[in-house]
This record gives structure tokens, sequence and C-alpha cells, in this order.
């Protein structure tokens, strides 16, 4: 159990100094000879007191459960052992970072793992144990503790000098009456925890001195047991928003939260690095950080050098530290720094000289002067952070208000110290905040482009790509960066698509060009804005030295070249207000005053108290908060598990569930499931939620354990042959495409006539060629007078070489939308054709001299004559590449889906890069195989019926970061709201898309853009999605969970666990929209539950019984549904009232209701089946009036249907040569229904897989989503 349980804030209190013998022998020699010398002594072990403090009486059934296994409280070091084998056993244990038990130098005490006894006394006197005439004024100064597997301890020290006096044993804090002269020696209490709580141990040690100043040298060990023991009664707060506050004589003590459960609490001041250091110099030792050097802090002041580390290791997060950390080394332990590896140490500043002139290649770091240099050097000649990064960082550091007298000049003076110490702490939390937000920032600005250069299904980082796009100036940096553990270790992250503050960052800072990108994939090109922007920031003199090697088409990323990223930083600085958001508010609990006596009986009632304050608590917020409510839920839960009230315990965590799985503790609950007794077990059965969460647990526990795939791999070039499945990886790999029937297509291209295998040097050949392509149009000049002729969005593709034309001498350029021609001579611009306006391409052959040269010809609409151009060699290539774009344009154009357009452009960069490695006589053959839609043009009828056409507004692709379409299971669209005073509670209306295997992506429906590209909502299918008014979307899936997405954070973490079999439907009663809707959620069992959607409770179950209920809705407050084969209508209190049965003749057959639609006002029920063409009218006023058929035509059966105004919009899966196929693909169809007159209005045709799913946006435009062979969006106009 202690292994699961999260510990208490105390650990550990170790009491360090030299021992009774010693400090009488050392007062004897004193008085005798009369003088101190600088006598150090070897600092001793005396007293380590850790949990458990309380023993249950023996007649009592059961303990309170310790943490841990019992330990002494008290521990005396033998005195075998010598100075020199300590210091080497201290020396040899730091290096390991701690982590080992007492070990020889100890009796027969065990104490807590994680802390080194042998290291200890040093680390507490680092000068040295000294032995004065005079009391020095009390000291504190801070450790952490690494061991080997990275895990940390912490802990804060309190030095304090106390007189020594012969033949007594008091520690009075006069001088004594003895003839002899007053000594003073050193003790240090060392309070360690887990938990990095500085300033809440600091403050709790300066109460403790308050005692000790009075106590005597007997009553000390039981004082410091006794402050051990009431911090140990101290839980750690979840991580959240719920702070915890204690009251320690004189103080009132505060332990911050963490913000997440990756991250630690902050319980320091961040602001001390500005103060210590000049934004220039902070931004060197970030970078050296960030470049793994060695590093070595100084300071006069033993506290400073741990306080400033820890603010250092905060500012880089999310990237954290990986190599060797001891901020504090003792004056034995200086040989640490002779390691070879990188690491961050720190050291007294009277060694600083020593270090420097006897080690090599350190980074020296002044914390009392604010100077960085080397052991070499006065300078640091490492690379900088890019400047761009650097200089944002430095202009938000200058607006930081870092003193707290200026901030308090204005307030009324405090005359209580708590209140004094409330203010001071509310302010440093907002500026902790805002230093947070600047530093996350500055990591932003350096590693935003890193997720352009990502494979994430093969989880490949294509560094050599990545660092062709950095500046000149920037190269040394990043390739230095790139090497280390610490960056290899956030690509893990970024790989795992890991949503954390950095994410949210980086998606909330991008341009509206990374936006656009998120919408449709774009072959990366200078756009003529871009070139414009480049020509004005005077980069053009370095044009042709400067190529900036892009990544590839499918990855639909933004450009990254110097000016862009200086206007985007420059446009952060002034108007983002993303970076000025206050911080989230925060709730202080209260904590129970301690008991008087640590008895057992006193600790229990303790623990009744605190648990009954926990209860108040959740009721309190039952219906207002519930990530607060979570946290109540956890706490409670926590210390009813330590005093062994399973029951309870289990019945809290369970409402983790419906309040925040993100803090579920997952270990802890597996024990106390194993912990239970037969008769627990028992009452546990008895309880429905009890038993689910049981059984859930053993499930879990039962499924085989698969290690995560955290591997990072960079791109190589193969060195064997490739089938095809290889192929399609390594193209994927390196960025060139990831649409895996394009590759397929490439592979057959570049296979043409050969064995099915890609030999890896012609793998190589066609890598190098598309990359130098790629680098050349970088170099692309166009005349002002050019470039004022097209769009700012336009990029050059592709460049001719200089020929003959019917309109002069020139160069044939292809951007996205037109062909031009660049004029020699006088530079000028002569547009050829935009590619939807051309009416004819072909080849044919001009007369020159003696001999006819190959030309093209192009006809535009609107121009009489033909445009000839004498291409010679590369007419059959340009023919290819005109013929694929005027393809692609004019399906975009018929089906309103821009990505045919970009895949087209993919396909003529492809042609272009096989045609350069493939020199044969059959190139143009291979190329030929990549003109997928003049193929398809050729193939099958283009023409988009005009129904279609006029009705159809635009398609999207959900799978656009995916290799292969997905299914389209479900689609939900919410509404806009304005929720908030800020411009963040502003919400666009969203499209949620549920794709297979429980991914959701979330699109903004007034731009149609990719808001997230990825929520993981469990592993299987899911089935119905629902929008509430409380800004939630609930999920029903096939593993019986409803889970619970935010639209604010966009996070999962909530989850309704009542269903025990697939969740199939979800409704909510919209009559009552202000206070608690009532929601009905149905699984495939039978069961139907009605829930309070703001409390998440079960109000009532229902159960009808039939084969499979696969969806609900409900109707004036009466509940229908669909159950296989009949509709059931049932009363409130769930009696069926009437059941409407599959017509006679389907009932031969297999078949079932997909759908239905009831429309009370006409009296009618619309039903659809999977396996019949035709809807069915049902009466429901007339019983009598026999039902009606209405055939749907070209459709094999219904899959589903919605009412939208006064229409039935019906989805269809279509029968084989219904609308014409595309690439042996079916197309379905989405009918429009006229419940009036009973007949087909309209026959839309826009995919080419069976529609899965219908919704509408506000009875403005109806979506529909089809099968994984199309996996695409349309979305229709209502008239």
């Amino acid at each position: 159990m202690a292994d699961h349980l999260p510990p208490a804030l105390l650990e550990a209190c170790v009491v360090v100094g030299a021992s009774v013998d010693k400090l009488r022998e050392v007062y004897q020699a004193v008085n005798n000879n009369g003088g101190l010398e600088h006598l150090l002594l070897e600092p001793e072990v005396l007293h380590v007191l850790a949990p458990p403090f309380v023993s249950r009486p023996q007649n009592e059934s059961e303990v309170v459960r310790p943490r841990g296994k019992r330990r002494r409280s008290f521990l005396r070091r033998k005195r075998e052992q010598p100075p020199s084998a300590a210091a080497a056993a201290a020396a040899a244990t730091q290096s390991q970072g701690g982590g080992a038990e007492g070990r020889g130098g100890s009796e027969d005490v065990s104490v807590p793992k994680d802390i080194d006894l042998m290291a200890l006394p040093q680390l507490c006197f680092p000068d040295g144990l000294q032995v004065t005439y005079e009391q020095r004024d009390e000291q504190f100064h801070f450790l952490v503790f690494t061991d080997v597997f990275g895990n940390k301890s912490h802990g804060v020290v309190m030095q304090c000098y106390r007189p020594i006096l012969e033949g007594t044993s008091s520690f009075h804090n006069g001088t004594g009456s003895s003839k002899f002269s007053t000594l003073f020696s050193a003790f240090s209490f060392c309070v360690i925890s887990k938990y990095p709580y500085f300033t809440a141990l600091k403050d709790c040690l300066s109460c403790l001195l308050v005692q000790l100043r009075t106590c005597r040298l007997s009553d000390m060990e039981e004082r410091v047991k006794e402050f051990a023991a009431k911090l140990t009664l101290v839980p750690v707060p979840p991580p959240g928003h719920l702070h915890l506050m204690f009251t320690l004589r004189p103080l009132t003590i505060v332990l911050p939260s963490s913000e997440d459960k990756d991250h630690p609490a902050i319980d320091l001041d961040l602001h001390l690095p500005f103060l210590c250091f000049r934004p220039q110099q902070l931004l060197q030792v970030m970078s050296c950080l960030l470049q793994e050097q060695r590093v070595v802090l100084f300071s006069s002041d033993w506290a400073r050098l741990t306080l400033v580390a820890e603010s250092l290791l905060l500012f880089l997060q999310p990237l954290s530290w990986q190599q060797p950390y001891v901020p504090v080394l003792a004056r034995g332990m200086l040989d640490f720094l002779m390691a070879p590896t990188a690491f961050l140490m720190g050291c007294h500043l009277s060694h600083f000289e020593e270090v420097a002139a006897e080690t090599d290649d350190l980074i020296l770091i002044n914390i009392d002067n604010g100077s960085v240099s080397t052991s070499c050097s006065d300078t640091v000649d490492l690379p900088n952070i890019p400047p761009a990064a650097a200089d944002c960082f430095t202009q938000r550091s200058q607006s930081l208000q870092i003193h707290f007298d200026l901030d308090q000049c204005h307030h009324t003076s405090c005359t209580d110290i708590n209140e004094q110490r409330a203010h001071r702490r509310a302010w440093q939390q907002n500026l902790n905040h805002d230093i947070q937000r600047i530093t996350l920032e500055m990591i932003v600005n350096i590693f935003r482009d890193v997720s352009c250069h990502l494979n994430y299904e093969h989880r490949v980082f294509n560094s050599e790509e990545f660092l062709k796009t950095r500046e000149p100036a920037e190269q040394l940096f990043y390739k230095k960066v790139l090497e280390t553990y610490i960056f290899h270790s956030f690509l893990k992250d970024c790989l795992n698509r890991k949503i954390d503050n950095y994410a949210r960052m980086e998606l909330s800072t991008r341009s509206e060009m990374q936006k656009m990108k998120a919408m449709i994939e774009v072959p990366r090109r200078p756009t003529m804005q871009e070139i414009q922007a480049r020509r004005k920031s005077s980069i053009t003199e370095n044009r042709l030295n400067k190529r900036l090697g892009m990544s590839l088409p499918n990855l639909g990323d933004a450009q990254t070249i110097s000016f862009k990223r200086n206007s985007l930083l420059s446009r952060i600085i002034v108007s983002d207000p993303a970076l000025r958001t206050p911080p989230k508010p925060v709730k202080v609990f209260k904590l129970p005053d301690f008991p008087v006596s640590l008895s057992f009986h006193s600790v229990q009632s303790y623990y009744s108290e605190l648990i009954q304050q926990l209860g108040k608590a959740i009721f309190s917020v039952q219906n207002e908060n519930s990530t607060l409510l979570a946290r109540f839920y956890y706490l409670r839960g926590f210390i009813n598990t330590l005093c062994s009230r399973r029951l309870d315990a289990l019945s809290d965590f369970q409402n983790l569930y419906k309040t925040d799985t993100a803090i579920f503790p997952t270990q802890l609950l597996t024990w106390l499931v194993d912990s239970l007794h037969r008769d627990e077990r028992q009452q546990a059965d008895r309880r429905p939620e009890l038993k689910r969460l049981i059984l859930k647990v053993k499930t879990e526990n039962e499924k085989t354990l698969v290690q995560p795939d955290d591997h990072v791999k960079n791109f190589e070039l193969p060195r064997k042959h490739l089938h095809q499945d290889d192929f399609v990886r390594c193209v994927q790999e390196c960025g060139i495409v990831k649409d895996v029937a394009t590759i397929h297509r490439l592979f057959d291209a570049l296979t043409d006539g050969q064995p099915k295998q890609v030999d890896p040097d012609l793998f190589r050949v066609f890598y190098t060629f598309w990359k130098e392509t790629e680098a050349e149009a970088q170099d692309v000049n166009l005349p002002t007078e050019v470039i004022d002729h097209l769009d700012n969005s336009e990029c050059v593709y592709k460049l001719s070489s200089c020929v003959k034309t019917s309109h002069g001498v020139g160069k044939i350029a292809m951007t996205q939308k037109r062909l031009f021609l660049l004029t020699e001579g006088q530079p000028g611009y002569f547009e050829i054709t935009k590619f939807r306006d051309i009416q004819d391409v072909k080849i044919a052959s001009a007369p020159f001299l003696l001999v006819r040269i190959p030309s093209l010809r192009i006809q535009t609409s609107g121009r009489p004559e033909v445009f000839e151009a004498n291409l010679k060699t590369e007419t059959e290539l340009w023919n290819l590449v005109v013929k694929e774009m005027w393809a692609g344009r004019k399906m975009a154009d018929q089906h309103k889906d821009p990505q045919y357009m970009t895949q087209a452009l993919t396909n003529v960069l492809l042609m272009d890069a096989v045609m350069g490695c493939v020199q044969t006589q059959r190139s143009i053959i291979a190329a030929s195989k990549l003109a997928y839609f003049d193929k398809i043009k050729h193939e099958v009828p283009m023409m988009v019926p005009k129904t279609t056409s006029e009705t159809l507004k635009h398609k999207i692709n959900p799978s656009l970061d995916l290799a292969e379409p997905q299914t389209v299971h479900v689609l939900l669209y919410t509404p806009g709201q304005l929720t908030c005073n800020d411009s963040e509670g502003e919400m666009n209306p969203k499209l949620w898309v549920a794709l297979s295997g429980g991914k959701v992506v979330v699109f903004d429906a007034a731009s149609w853009s990719m808001l997230q590209d990825c929520i993981q909502v469990g592993e299987s299918q899911l089935n119905c999605m629902l929008g509430l008014v409380q800004e939630q979307v609930w999920i029903g899936s096939q593993d019986s969970v409803i889970y619970i997405i935010d639209t604010h954070s966009m996070s999962c973490n909530k989850q309704l666990t009542e269903h025990r079999h697939e969740v199939t439907g979800l409704t909510v009663d919209t009559r009552d929209q202000h206070n608690s809707q009532q929601t009905y959620s149905c699984s495939s069992d039978g069961t139907i539950l009605q829930w309070d959607s703001t409390s998440l409770k079960v109000k009532r179950q229902l159960h009808l019984s039939c084969d499979r209920l696969s969806s609900i809705q409900i109707h004036d407050g009466t509940l229908w549904c669909c159950c296989g084969d009949r509709i059931v209508e049932l009363k409130k209190n769930g009696i069926p009232q009437r059941r409407m049965p599959l017509p006679d003749d389907l009932l031969s057959v297999p078949s079932s209701f997909s759908s239905f639609i009831v429309m009370p006002e006409r009296g009618q029920l619309w039903t659809g089946c999977v396996d019949s063409g035709e809807l069915c009218l049902w009466h429901t006023n007339n019983h009598r009036r026999p039902s009606k058929r209405i055939p749907l035509p070209g459709s094999s059966g219904v899959t589903c249907m919605i009412r939208v105004k006064d229409q039935i919009w019906v989805g269809c899966r279509g029968r084989s040569g219904v609308g014409g196929h595309c690439d042996g693909q079916l197309r379905s169809q989405v009918l429009v229904v006229d419940p009036e007159s009973h007949t087909v209005a309209k026959e839309l045709q826009a995919h080419s897989d069976s529609i899965q799913t219908l919704c509408s946006a506000e009875d403005r435009y109806v979506l529909s989503g089809s099968a994984r062979r199309d996996g695409k969006i349309a979305i229709w106009k209502v008239e």
C-alpha cells in the first residue's frame, strides 16, 4: 500500500549535528587550551523521525494504515565508521542521487526509501559543522535528491546554533552560569518530502524553531517528533485548483496544488532569476540548459542555489531535464564536477576560482552578480537562442512587475501577519503565472515548427529537413539541441499527441496561414505575399544561397521562413490576448486544527472531522463546479482509505468518473479492491455502483499490459530494395505524401516494367530530386509587376525552360490556379489560362526550318486564339501536368471539394519527380500512372447533377491527418455562444466528428477549419453524440461508457459507467432550456436511463424487452424506441403504449429498422430499414389506417434519417451503377423527402460510399458523413 498511497506532506524529519560525546570533548579542549581555530566537526545523523507515529491499541481490531512499514523513530549513528569512509559513501550515493536506506552506519533502524543517510549530513552542513563563541542566526537552505530512476525528493534544512554547557543537558537561549566560556554548536533539522513544497516546509520549520528556542536537549526529540507527526496528517492536494491550508502555530500555511499530474506543484518565487540576471544573461543560461552543457551555479548563499536551479528547470517546461542534477554540492563533493556528462550543479561562491582553474568546458553562472562565463573564458561561446524568440522573451520580461513593495504602495498596511502573508501569496501566484506564460511562449517560439516534420504513424522526426528550414545563424543552436536527451523526451510527447499547455499555446498562437493549412493539404512553396515580404525585409540578396528545404505536400503545414516568424512574434507581443489571461481562480480548503494529543483516538477524531468537513464542501459545490467537486471526492477517498473505510473510499473514487477522471488513482483503487474483506465484498456486491467499479477494476487488471510505443527515430534513406509495404512506410516517413492510394500509384510508376520493388538508389535519386525541386522553388524571383497579377496565396510550383510561344519567348509558370508566361527581355506577364477556364489541351507540332518541333496547344474559354508553346522535349510532361490540373480543378469545382485540387497538385509534383529520376524511354508512361484525375475524367462521366451542384455547399475531409480515410460514424453540430466577458468565452459553432477507434475531430463550423485533430475517447466505435447547454458533449460508445467532453477545454475527463452494454442512443428533452435538462440514454440490451445532466445522476431506469435497442427519441415527453423489428412508444412510467412492427414482407428476410422520425403535429411516424430501399409511413393518430410505402430511387437500404424544417433527409446505401462508379466505388445518395406529398423532392449525390450519419446545423445546413471508402463530410444548403 505504501507504493500506492499518495504520501503525506512529510516523508521524514532528520536531525543532524555533532554527538554529545564529541561536543563534550570539544568543550573541554577549548576551555583547557583556549582557542577554536576554525574548528569543524564531523556531522552525524542524531534522529530520524518517520511515520507511523501512531499505533492502535492492541485490543482494537485494525490499525490506521501506516504509509509504509513500521519504523523506529530514533536513530543514533555508530561511530565505528571513519569520516573518510563516510565521505566516500556520501559521494558515491549522491552521484546516484540517493535512494538507499541507512546501511552499516546505523543501528537496527529502517528508514523510508529514497532517503540516503550517508550523504545527508554533508548536505545539511555543506560548509561543515562549526563550533563558535557566539550564537548565529538561523539559516535555511534547500535540497533535491534524485534516484537512478529520476524520482525526486525534496528537503528543507534549517540550521540553528545551540549553547554547549558542560555537565548539563539544558538548551537555554542565554549564556548560562558556568564559569567557563559558552560555546555554540550548529544543529540541522531537515524535513524531507516527495513534493517540492519549499516555501511551505520552510514556514513549518520556522514554526518549529519557536518551540526549539526554549526547549531542553532531553525534550528536543519529543518536540521534533510531535512536529513531524503533525505534518504526516497533512494530505497533499490533488492536481487542479484546490489548495490546502493548515495552521501550525503561529502561522497559517498553504499547500498549492500542481496544475496537472504531469507537472510539479510550484511553491517558490519564480521571479528570483529575474532579480539575479538581466534578460540577456537569463537567455544565455536557458540556451546552455537546452543544449545540455555542464552547468555550475555559484552563490555565497546556499539557499539561492536550489531555488534558482528549480526555477530555471521550470522555465524549460514542457522539456524536462534528463541529466544529473545536484543543486547543492557540499565541500567534499567538488569532484562531482569532473563528471564527463552534462549536468546542473551548485557550489558555494568561495570555490569559484578553484573550479574555474581545474576544470574545462564548464558554464559558470554567478548568481550573486548575474554573470555567465566558462572555465576557460569570461564569455560564453555557445549558440544563442534564436533572435525572434529571444527578442519576444526580452520584451515580455520588461513588462513583469517583480517588486512586491511597488505593488503594495497603495494598499493598506496589514495588521495581521497571516493577512500580510495571504496578500504576498496571491501576488506571487499571479507573478508566477505570468512568468510561466512568458517562458512557455519562448519554448513554443523555439520549437513551434517541430510538428511540421513529424510523422506520427511511424514515429519519425525528419531532423535534416527541420534544420534546413532554420535561418543560417540558428543552424548551430538547433543542431546541438536536436542531439540532446531533453529534446528527445520532448519529441516523444509530441509524437504521443500529448495535450498540455505547450500544445494549447502552440494552437492558440498559430497564424492565419497555419490555420488555413489545417483545412487543406497544400504543397508548400513561397506564396506571392511571402516573396513580397521577403523582398521588403532585404533578404533577397542572399536568395540564391538560402534555400529552405520544405517538408512535403500532404503534411499541410505552414511554411517557415524568417520574416514570417518575426511578423508572427511581433503580432503576439502587441495583441495576443491568450498570453494575458489571468490565472484560474483557486479554492482554498482549510484542514481542521491538529489534535492536542497525538494518540490513536485523537488522530481518529481528526480524520473524522476532516471527512465531515469534506462532506460539507462536497454538498456546497454539488451542482456548481464538477472540477472542484472531484478534488473533494479525491481527498475524502484518500482519508477514508487511511481510516480503513474501504467501501466509503471506493464510493468516493467511483464519483471521479462523473467529475474528473484525470486524477483517478488507478493503483490505489486496485489495492483497495484486492484488500476488501469478505463481508466488505458482500456489501459492495449489494451496491450496484460499487459492483460495477470492482468489475471494471478486475477487468482492467486482467488485460495484457501493453507497453506504449514511445520510440523516436530519425528518417534515413533505405539501404535495401523496397517492396510495396516498405515503400509506403518509407515515403510516409520522409514526408513526401501520406495518402496510401497515391503512394501505391507512385510505386507502380517507379517500378514500371520492372520487378515490383524499388531499388534503394532509385529511391535516393527520387528523394533528392524532390527535395532539390522544393529548394529551387525558394529561388523564384518574380518581378513586382508579375506578382501584382497574382493572388497573395498563389505559389509557383513549376517553371519551364525558356521556349518560343505564340505570345513571344519566355518561361511558362504554373501556380495552383493558373498558367502564365514570364516573357524574356523586358520582364512581363501574360496570363495563359486559369485551369477552370481550359477547354482543350493537346500535343501538336510547329514547323521550324526543315523540322517540326513538338508543341502544346491550350484552348481557353473566352479567348478565340489558341495558345501554343514549343516545349520540345518537355511537351509530353507539360501535357500530363496541365491535363491533371485541369481535371482536378474541374472535380474540385463540381464537388465543392478543394482537396481534389490539392491532390492533383501533389500528383503533378510526383510526375515531375518521376520524370526526373526515371531516365528511360518509358519515363513518360511511368509518370502518366500518376495522372489520377485525368484518368477518372476519361473513365467516368464527371458531370455532377444540377440538383446536387446547387445544393452542395462544401466538402471537408476529417481524415486529413491520417494515412487512409476513416468512416464518419457520427456528426454533431453545436451552436456558438457567448458565455464569458472575455474573448475566450466567445465560441464559434463547432462540428464534432466521430471517426473509427474512438477518435473525435473538431471543426470550427464558421470557417470549416480543423480545431482539434484528435480527441481520444476510449478505443471502441462511437455510436451517438449529444450536445447539452452545460457546455458538454456526451458520446455513447460500444464499450458501454458515456464519455463527456468539455467544449471549452476540449478534454474528456468525465465518464458515465452505469450502462452494462454498448450505448446506442442519446436524446434530451428540450422543452426546458434553462433548468437542468432531462437527458436519456439507451444501451443495446434495452436499458434506458434518465439523467440529471447537471449532477450526472440517474433519476430513473427503464427496461424494454427487445433483441436490440438501437436508438431513442423524445417528443412531447414521450419516449420512442427503435427496437430492431419494431418501433415502440413508451408511456412515462416505462410501459409500452404502442408498437409498430416491421412490414410483413420484410419479416421473412433478416432486416431491421435502422432509423425513424416522429412528426407529432402531423401524426406521422416515418421509418427506414437497413435492407429496404423505401420508407414506411405510419399514422400515429389512426391505428387502423394502413402504413404507406415510399420508394427511394437508387437506394438499397436506409442508414439514417433526420428532420430539418418540414423536410425529411434520408441517408442511403447506393446500388451498383447508380450515379456511376468512381474508381470502382459505389456512389450513395442523400434524399430529401416531402412529408406532405410523400414524394422524393431531391436526389443528392456526393459520396462514393454509404451514408453513415446526418446532422443539422441550425436548420440552415445538413451535413452528411460517409463510410471509409469515401470518408468525407458534405455540407448541404437547406431550402
